[in-house]
């Protein structure tokens, strides 16, 4: 499956099939918040938040890549990426595009 952020793939004429989404929501550990709390006192990055969003991203793209294949999808282009905070210690992080098939 490509999935690219622009609107068009080089050299591919295609078919529009439609909007694909994929989500998820993730809670912060409370041993975590306790380790970044002090990282924010001495300033740096927050290894394991970091680790915990770049797995979030990777889940929202599968799960995306998923809904695209059950239309028949070859491809996903003009992919975003949204965050937005759900409740106190957790967010969300959702990846769309179009799916779509070449002609």
């Amino acid at each position: 499956m490509i999935v690219v952020t622009t609107d068009t793939i080089s050299g591919q004429n295609f078919q529009t099939l439609g909007f694909v989404s994929g989500n998820t929501v993730r809670a912060k550990n409370a041993f975590k918040d306790i380790g970044a709390g002090f990282r924010n006192l001495v300033g740096g990055e927050v290894v394991s938040y970091t680790k915990m969003l770049n797995e979030s991203r990777d889940i929202a793209i599968q799960r995306m890549i998923e809904n695209a294949q059950a239309m028949g999808a070859d491809a996903i282009v003009a992919v975003r990426f949204s965050t937005s905070s759900i409740m106190e210690g957790a967010a969300e992080i959702m990846a769309c595009g179009t799916a779509v098939k070449f002609v």
